[in-house]
C-alpha cells in the first residue's frame, strides 16, 4: 500500500498547481492583449491613411486633377516608409503606387467595397521574410461621372512581429520563474503555516508519565487549530488524572493486601514458634480464615470493578421492585440496626428495569454505610420518588442518615476506588473501601447517575435512574 503524501506536500502542490493556471492564464491574456493592441495602433494608422487618399481623390474633379494625384498622394505620404499605398481606377490601371509596395494579388484582385462601407476586413499576409497588415476601400471622385477609385493600404508589421517574439520569450520566461518562486513561496508558507502542528506533535512525542503537565497553549497558535489544542489539553488532562488515579489505586492496593498478609504472616509465625493445643490452632485457623475472606472480598470486588471498566456487568435485565428490595434490606439488617437502636424507614415505591442481584447489592453498600455511620438512636431514610432523568421519567431513591458532616474535598473523591476519607480511624470491618466505587458502576451501568451531598450533619446519597 502506497504511504500517503505529506500535508506540506499536498499543500504545496495544490497552491503551486492554482498559481500555476493563475500565471498561464494571465500570461496568455496579457499577451492576447499586446497584440490587440498593436493590432489597433496599425488600424488606426491605415484608417488615418485612408482618410487622406479619399480627401485627395475627392478633390479631383478634372482629368487634369486625377493626372497630377500622383503627385499630390506622393507628397502627402512623404515620411511613411513602412506604409505601402496603391490607387487604381475603375479599369484597375494602376494610378498610384508608393516606392516599393508589395502587395498580395487577392488583395488588389478583390473588388472594392460598397461607398456606405468604410473599408474591408484588415488583412494580414506574408510574403518573402516580411509581414503585411492592410484593407482595401472605395473612394469617389469628384467628378462628374462619380468614378470610383479602389485603394488598398499596407503596413509593414515586421517590427512588432519583432517586438512580440521577444516580449513572449521574456513573458515566458517571467512566468517560468514565477512558477518556480510558487513552488519554493508555497513550500515555505506550508511549513510555517502547519509549524504549530509540528509543535503538537513534539510535544506529543515528549508526553511520557513523568511529562504529564505539559501543555500547548491555545493562544499561541492559529485560531484553526485552537479547538484542537484545546482537544489535545483536555485529554493531557484526563491522561494526567488517570495516571494520578493509577498511581494512588497501586498504593492503595498494595496498602491494602499488605495488612491481610501482614496479619496471617504474623499468626502463622506465632503459631509455630512454639508447640501449641489443638485448640489454640484451631483458633489461629479461624483468625486466618477471616483475612482469608477479607482477602476474597477484596479481589471480588475488585474483578466486578475490572468488568465495569470494560462494560460486562449486565448479563440480564428484569423488572425491578426498588421498595420490595429495600424492604428485604431491612430485614437482613435489622439485627445490626436495632444493635445500635436505629430505626429503617422507607417512602414510596417505584419500578425500573434493570438487574436486581446487582441494584440489591447497590443499596446494600449504601445502606450499610447509613447504619455504620449513623449515631446511636437515630433513623436512616430511604426515599423514593420520581424526577425528570435524560429527557425522559425517571426515579429517584434517597438513602440519608445522620453524622459528622463530611468536607466537600472528601465528597468529591467519595466514589474513589480505596478511598477513606479518615484513613487514620480505618478498621478491618470497614472494607476496603471498594462498596461506594462498585454503588457507583453498578448505578452507572442502568444508565443512571448517583450523588453524595453531606451538609449540617446530614449526609445523603442521591441515585437517579430512568424508569
Amino acid at each position: 500500500m502506497m504511504r500517503p503524501q505529506s500535508i506540506t506536500f499536498r499543500l504545496t502542490l495544490l497552491f503551486s498547481t492554482a498559481s500555476t493556471v493563475v500565471l498561464l492564464v494571465m500570461g496568455m491574456l496579457v499577451g492576447s492583449l499586446a497584440q490587440s493592441h498593436f493590432e489597433e495602433i496599425d488600424r488606426t494608422v491605415l484608417d488615418g491613411k485612408l482618410k487622406l487618399v479619399r480627401h485627395a481623390v475627392a478633390n479631383v474633379h478634372t482629368t487634369a486633377d486625377l493626372a497630377i494625384l500622383p503627385q499630390r498622394l506622393s507628397d502627402a505620404l512623404v515620411g511613411h516608409p513602412n506604409l505601402s499605398v496603391a490607387v487604381m481606377g475603375p479599369d484597375h490601371r494602376v494610378i498610384f503606387t508608393t516606392p516599393g509596395a508589395t502587395f498580395a494579388e487577392y488583395l488588389l484582385k478583390n473588388p472594392a467595397p460598397e461607398a456606405s462601407r468604410d473599408h474591408s476586413e484588415l488583412t494580414v499576409w506574408t510574403q518573402g521574410h516580411e509581414t503585411y497588415r492592410g484593407i482595401t476601400a472605395s473612394a469617389q471622385a469628384g467628378m462628374p461621372e462619380k468614378v470610383s477609385i479602389l485603394v488598398a493600404l499596407a503596413i509593414n508589421i515586421e517590427h512588432h512581429q519583432s517586438f512580440m517574439v521577444a516580449f513572449q520569450r521574456n513573458l515566458w520566461f517571467a512566468i517560468a520563474v514565477g512558477i518556480g518562486l510558487t513552488v519554493l513561496l508555497g513550500w515555505i508558507a506550508a511549513r510555517r503555516g502547519l509549524a504549530p502542528v509540528m509543535q503538537m506533535a513534539k510535544v506529543t512525542q515528549g508526553i511520557s508519565v513523568s511529562h504529564l503537565g505539559d501543555r500547548i497553549s491555545p493562544e499561541s497558535v492559529p485560531r484553526e487549530l485552537t479547538d484542537l489544542a484545546t482537544a489535545f489539553n483536555d485529554m493531557l488532562l484526563r491522561l494526567e488524572d488517570s495516571f494520578t488515579r493509577l498511581s494512588e489505586f497501586s498504593s492503595n492496593l498494595a496498602h491494602e493486601l499488605r495488612t491481610p498478609i501482614s496479619n496471617l504472616m504474623t499468626q502463622t509465625q506465632v503459631a509455630i514458634s512454639k508447640e501449641r493445643s489443638a485448640g489454640d490452632y484451631r483458633e489461629v485457623l479461624y483468625s486466618n480464615l477471616e483475612e482469608y475472606e477479607r482477602l476474597a472480598r477484596m479481589i471480588s470486588d475488585m474483578l466486578f470493578l475490572a468488568k465495569a471498566d470494560n462494560g460486562l456487568i449486565m448479563p440480564s435485565t428484569e423488572s425491578v421492585d426498588l421498595a420490595h428490595e429495600v424492604q428485604e434490606l431491612f430485614t437482613f439488617y435489622d439485627a445490626v440496626a436495632e444493635e445500635k437502636g436505629i430505626k429503617l424507614i422507607l417512602k414510596g415505591e417505584a419500578r425500573i428495569e434493570g438487574n436486581r442481584l446487582m441494584l440489591r447489592r447497590a443499596l446494600s453498600n449504601l445502606l450499610s454505610n447509613a447504619i455504620r455511620h449513623s449515631p446511636e438512636n437515630d433513623n436512616v431514610r430511604i426515599i423514593i420518588g420520581s424526577a425528570p432523568h435524560l429527557h425522559t421519567r425517571g426515579v429517584t431513591l434517597i438513602v440519608e442518615n445522620a453524622g459528622e458532616t463530611i468536607a466537600p474535598g472528601h465528597l468529591l473523591r467519595i466514589f474513589d476506588r480505596f478511598y477513606h476519607i479518615d484513613p487514620s480511624r480505618q478498621k478491618s470491618s470497614d472494607g476496603a473501601g471498594l462498596g461506594l466505587a462498585i454503588t457507583k458502576s453498578i448505578i452507572e451501568a442502568h444508565k443512571g447517575c448517583i450523588q453524595a451531598f453531606s451538609a449540617e450533619g446530614k449526609t445523603k446519597f442521591k441515585i437517579t435512574l430512568p424508569a
